[in-house]
């Protein structure tokens, strides 16, 4: 079960390196003939996860526990920025505003960080991983004042809320229903080429930075931004695929209940890029006032 995915990549469990074996007592065979083969597991009969192992309850308990941190630090930083512009006026709150881009920015270096330092611990850490989700919040939050300020509809958040969980709840069925299986070969092509969008991005972020690129390049709230948001969002669909995977290898391994943080956090980091990708098209398609 090795992964590409550097959310799982550093646990020793997720990749097969602890062989340490679970087994339920209640299930084990008991010889009275003395024969001595008391500690067999009678056959065709599965244990059930033993006590502290993952399962799918522990996986969605905590994704709800970090996802619920994401919700709540965006609506605060939401009601913090207050209004970005005055109706009655015609004029922008340039106070609003900065708080706004202050939130937004703050929140993106510091979720990134945090990112890095939950992909590449061995042993995860659930407060680490509370804190990324709060930093996130706090992004997502301003970043959605910001999108819904400019098109001048604040149900377009809702609306992007809305369809991030009809495609995470699609992309579960179809890959339950439809039986995918990640091979290894589908792990190495969608892990390079998300390191690929990403590079791509990065380097429109510093020449857009640095005056290069006008109105944000490829992240534009244009025609050719709009297709590189599409392109994200089939990548992000395509991880949520691997996600589901290895949540489900994980169950299956019997992996310590700890490891629910881990795959929590892998969930919540496509969730989240699958809402903002979604709201940017909503934005997009809509336009501003």
């Amino acid at each position: 079960m090795r992964s590409s995915n550097p959310v799982f990549a550093r646990s020793e469990e997720f990749n097969g390196r602890n062989t340490t074996q679970y087994a339920d007592p209640s299930q084990w065979k008991i010889d009275l003939s003395g024969s001595g083969d008391g500690g067999t597991q009678t056959p065709g009969l599965q244990a059930p996860a033993a006590p502290g192992r993952m399962t799918l309850d522990t996986v969605v308990e905590k994704t709800a526990i970090t996802l619920g941190t994401v919700a709540l630090f965006a609506a605060v930083a939401w009601f913090a920025i207050g209004g970005m512009f005055d109706d009655q006026l015609g004029t922008v709150n340039e106070a609003a505003v900065q708080r706004a881009w202050m939130f937004a920015m703050g929140g993106a270096l510091v979720g990134f960080v945090l990112a890095m330092v939950n992909s590449f611990k061995k042993i995860i850490s659930p407060a680490l991983v509370l804190v990324y989700a709060a930093a996130e919040g706090l992004f997502v939050g301003a970043f959605s004042k910001i999108v819904s300020t400019w098109v001048g509809d604040s149900t377009i958040v809702f609306q992007a809320v809305l369809a991030t969980f009809v495609a995470a709840g699609t992309t579960l069925a179809a890959y339950k229903f439809f039986n995918i299986r990640v091979t290894d070969k589908f792990r190495k092509v969608v892990t390079i080429s998300l390191f690929a969008f990403m590079g791509i991005l990065l380097v429109n972020f510093v020449l857009s930075l640095t005056g290069v690129l006008e109105q944000g390049g490829l992240r534009s709230f244009g025609a050719l931004g709009l297709v590189v948001s599409l392109i994200a969002i089939g990548l992000a669909v395509l991880c949520l695929i691997m996600d589901f995977d290895f949540v489900e290898r994980g169950v299956e391994a019997g992996l310590p209940e700890r490891e629910s943080w881990r795959a929590a956090f892998g969930l919540t980091v496509t969730l989240v890029w699958l809402y903002i990708e979604i709201l940017r098209v909503l934005a997009i398609l809509r336009g501003g006032d």
